[in-house]
């Protein structure tokens, strides 16, 4: 679930409208179908809104340089960064501490996603062998 300012609903999601809103506020406004494209990718529950888990899936993303240049991602997680002039040493320590957990947070995130992936492969396997295994039993008896 993300927990920010933006999350308008309080529903731990960020939705269409509330993406639009952040990044209005963030400086960098998006059409209608960029936003919707943002979502799209990084949506991997195809919900159609951003969990806490795939809004730090943009920042690993944008760290290992899958996102496009001119990508509406790639825009948000520039926004990310941080002035140390106006935020101080502070704010910039801050900054920088939830940037390494979000990045270890990604790498798990990532194990996490290979397992499902994995698990997804296994249950696809076993159905190809228990239709086999099936159509093996049919011929048998129609014959």
């Amino acid at each position: 679930m993300v927990k920010c300012l933006y999350d308008s609903g309080k529903d731990g999601y960020i939705d269409l409208m509330e993406l639009k809103l952040m990044m209005e506020k963030l400086g960098a406004p998006q059409t209608h179908l960029g936003l919707k494209n943002m979502i799209k990718e990084v949506d991997e529950d195809f919900d159609g809104k951003l969990s806490f888990r795939e809004f730090l899936l943009i920042f690993h993303k944008a760290a290992a340089g899958e996102l496009e240049e001119d990508s509406g991602l790639m825009t948000l997680a520039k926004l990310s960064e941080i002035d140390v002039s106006t935020e101080g040493v502070k704010g910039a320590k801050n900054f920088f501490e939830a940037k390494v957990q979000a990045l270890s947070s990604a790498s798990k995130f990532e194990a996490e996603i290979k397992a499902e992936q994995d698990e997804r492969k296994r249950e696809e396997e076993e159905k190809k062998h228990r239709r086999a295994a099936f159509r093996e039993l049919k011929s048998a008896f129609s014959q």
